[in-house]
């Protein structure tokens, strides 16, 4: 390979924009895709519920550990060898997950997978933002980048259904092989060969502990506070752990020479900004999309295929979407364009709040239209301006910290609104338990009665719970208007 094909994308920077949008659509799909097939592992595995749960769950984690790491190592050793190597880790152990044997080894081979997939996000981001020096196509492209990050979250029904349905669970895994090897030659030929900002200094290893043990409990907590109760002992003893290693890691960043999360970027009131506008966005975005396949399949009878289906309109709203919203960052204000799109997709979310056992699909893909045409025109101007805020040698931590926060906020919202659903389940029923009155002492009768009020209740729950997403997100509307333009 000569080194003029290597150094292709400073030529073609939408060749870079192509190649790591293939990258972070595998890695995001494989992180909800899997749980289509965990049905299927129980019965191979012979495994319980809950137990299948720790299949997410140790992806999950150490996805978000390993992220600020690769942010930080991809920022002294260059962004396209940790980005390559890591991409080539994934599809390897992604072969292995496809071969696993038991429960163990699944959750091995997970976790191993959530470790070097936390490189791509980064790594990818950081490449983008160095590769388009223009700083309009630069909004442009990581839009279209951060698009393909919140679509492939909502497209593993899609894709995930037929090949369960065709093949098998292990078919999710094998999957990415063929993928995995056209991503990995695009990057061989079209990512440039990026400078490390730094080799000599030491890396912060008692940071990164420190981090790791807070993010892990926090995870974990999030993850399995609702089965354990948020009260118990074992949640209790996560909400510990995390404040207490959250100081440790403070007090260790502080004195640290080249610390692996520098704090004086959470003293930069743009970037600190959008991590909040991130927070709040992701959290309602993954909340609901969690919520409504559920919803879809449990009380409209759709099945895996259909309910991905539902969110080809969306996925294509948003790739519309977000370089018109890098389109209009040069006309319009970056705190009124990303206000806009928060008011919008609020707007989108309430919208799924006279859900019932009548909504048709249509019903659903125009809400979802909605709420994708309001994060597409927010995320482009609203990432680009993350990277414009922040030394160039600094692009690597605050895209690993922009994704860490958007994961947290997603693993945040499944869980919130997961817990407030069953909470208004609960009340519903007892509500409407009162209300009912029965003429008859027939059994049968009584117990049909018994179950229409439970179905009654949950689906007005799902309405309320939209409604409170709906108010949640508003409050980004507000958050926008203190955004600053970055020079």
């Amino acid at each position: 390979m000569t080194n003029s094909a290597i150094q292709k994308p400073v030529h073609s920077p939408w060749a870079v924009l192509i190649t790591v949008m293939v990258g972070t659509l595998l890695i995001g799909l494989d992180r909800t895709i899997v749980n289509l097939g965990l049905p299927g592992m129980i019965s191979d595995f012979n495994i319980t519920v809950s137990s299948a749960g720790w299949i997410a769950t140790a992806y999950i984690i150490s996805n978000a550990v390993f992220v600020p790491v690769f942010g930080k190592l991809g920022d002294k050793l260059g962004n396209r060898i940790i980005y390559l190597w890591s991409f080539i880790g994934f599809i390897a152990i992604s072969v292995f997950a496809g071969l696993a044997w038991n429960l163990s080894s699944m959750i091995f081979f997970r976790a191993l997978q959530g470790l070097v997939g936390a490189a791509i996000y980064p790594t990818a981001m950081a490449l983008i933002a160095k590769t388009f020096t223009n700083p309009q196509q630069r909004t442009q492209a990581l839009g279209l980048w951060s698009a393909s990050f919140a679509i492939s979250a909502v497209l593993g029904p899609l894709i995930g259904g037929p090949l369960i349905d065709s093949f098998s669970w292990r078919w999710l895994f094998y999957i990415n092989l063929p993928i995995g090897i056209i991503g990995i030659f695009m990057t061989l030929l079209y990512l440039p060969h990026d400078k490390p900002v730094d080799r000599k200094s030491g890396f912060d290893y008692k940071g990164a502990s420190a981090l790791a043990v807070a993010l892990t409990s926090l995870v974990l907590v999030l993850e399995k506070g609702n089965d354990w109760g948020w009260l118990s002992f074992n949640s209790v003893s996560m909400y510990v752990l995390v404040a207490v290693f959250a100081i440790i890691f403070y007090f260790i960043e502080k004195k640290a020479k080249d610390p692996i999360v520098d704090l004086k970027l959470f003293s930069n009131p743009i970037f600190s900004n959008i991590l909040l506008l991130s927070f709040i966005t992701f959290g309602g975005m993954m909340g609901a999309m969690f919520l409504l396949p559920v919803f879809a399949q449990t009380y409209l009878g759709f099945n895996a295929t259909q309910t991905g289906l539902l969110f080809i309109p969306m996925a294509l709203s948003m790739f519309v979407a977000a370089p018109l919203g890098g389109y209009l960052s040069r006309k319009i204000p970056l705190r009124y364009l990303v206000s806009l799109g928060m008011t919008i997709s609020a707007f989108g979310i309430f919208l799924f709040s006279g859900l019932d056992v009548k909504t048709t699909a249509i019903d659903l893909i125009i809400p979802l239209m909605v709420f994708a045409l309001g994060m597409g025109l927010g995320m482009a101007p609203m990432t680009s301006a993350a990277t414009n805020s922040v030394p160039v040698n600094e692009v690597g931590v605050s895209s690993a910290l922009l994704n860490l926060v958007r994961n947290i906020a997603g693993a945040v919202g499944i869980a919130f609104f997961s817990t407030v659903l069953s909470n208004i389940i609960e009340s519903k029923v007892l509500q409407l338990g009162q209300d009912a009155v029965i003429n008859t002492t027939n059994p049968q009768v009584i117990q049909t009665v018994s179950a229409l009020i439970v179905l009654k209740a949950q689906v007005i729950a799902y309405g309320d719970v939209f409604i409170i997403a709906a108010c949640i997100m508003s409050t980004g509307i507000f958050v926008a208007l203190f955004l600053k333009q970055p020079k």
